[in-house]
């Protein structure tokens, strides 16, 4: 069976309101990060608003999972500081990336409150701390977290429980060369190859790293670390998602587009948005942040300026 690889390119908004941020439950306030089980529930990093809002699929209105319902934003338990980038959700318990905290707090379902499962709460480069963390990624079978630690330019792994994580891909500084990562988002752990696909945003490229190698593997964008809006290139790369079939999916956030590559393939199209067109109609996007996809291949993409999520419909 051949799966089609064509995405309907007018978006359909299923969460917020465009160009309208607010606080209340039908409004996000730039949102960032983004999630999606297997029913077809959103979780969305509402980052203005320092939450995270469950929301069940054609529901005119979410639910605050972490944080507060209202903008409340700080360091204790039950309050989030722009939550920047990712979280993963397991048994409907819900890890966040807690970016201004530089820590990551795990919220059990119904609780009011977060754990702090990696970080210390203060920014630094030892083993037990992060600064400015963006991405997440959970091994399914093990419960082990992968961070992407962007201010440290490295990509920290926790094992269950573990006070301390372990460098498994950069700390050698920010840069170009294949032993280093720059400014490290979001993050896929494609668990089949052990390995990491990461969007090293300031080296405008998506890298593959083999859990265990002491260097990555290129797989979109310049090699150099240029930037560019052709088909080859990238701007600015904030997430990258891999499909069943080892397809690449990259949100090319400064260059409003939603880039796909085919398995093996270095050439991109673009499946979503307009190559260096900001625009809030449902054939823009104005700086998408995250993407996933569903058991339908089905395009979910966080635009945030538009304060909305896009679904992009695989045909």
């Amino acid at each position: 069976v051949v799966t089609s690889l064509i995405w309907n390119a007018t978006g359909i908004t299923v969460v917020g309101v465009t160009g309208v941020s607010g606080s209340t439950p039908d409004k996000l306030n730039q949102p960032t990060g983004l999630s999606i089980d297997s029913n077809g529930t959103l979780y969305i990093a509402d980052q203005g608003n320092c939450r995270v809002q469950k929301w069940l699929s054609g529901a005119p209105n979410g639910t605050t999972m972490a944080g507060q319902p209202s903008v409340a934003c700080g360091s204790g338990p039950s309050l989030l500081q722009i939550a920047l980038g990712g979280f993963v959700v397991s048994n409907s318990n819900v890890y966040v990336v807690d970016t201004y905290n530089h820590r990551v707090q795990l919220w059990s379902y119904g609780a009011s409150f977060g754990t702090m499962v990696a970080g210390t709460g203060f920014s630094g480069p030892a083993n037990n701390q992060l600064y400015y963390p963006s991405g997440i990624e959970m091994d399914p079978t093990t419960g082990t977290l992968y961070i992407s630690d962007t201010w440290n330019n490295r990509i920290m792994r926790y094992l269950v429980n573990a006070s301390s994580g372990t460098v498994v891909a950069g700390g050698n500084g920010p840069g170009t060369d294949s032993t280093q990562l720059n400014y490290p988002m979001g993050i896929y752990l494609d668990v089949t190859s052990n390995s990491l696909y990461i969007a090293s945003y300031y080296s405008n490229n998506i890298v593959r790293w083999v859990i265990g190698a002491t260097s990555w593997t290129l797989v979109a964008g310049d090699i150099n670390g240029m930037s560019g809006n052709s088909a080859t290139m990238l701007h600015y790369p904030y997430d990258v998602e891999v499909d069943y079939m080892g397809n690449i999916y990259v949100t090319d956030s400064y260059n409003n587009r939603i880039q796909f590559f085919q398995a093996g393939s270095m050439n991109g199209t673009t499946i979503a948005g307009v190559t260096g067109v900001v625009g809030s109609d449902p054939y823009h996007l104005n700086y998408p942040f995250s993407l996933k996809l569903d058991s339908q291949l089905n395009l979910y993409v966080t635009d945030c300026y538009n304060h909305r999520i896009q679904k992009f419909l695989h045909q």
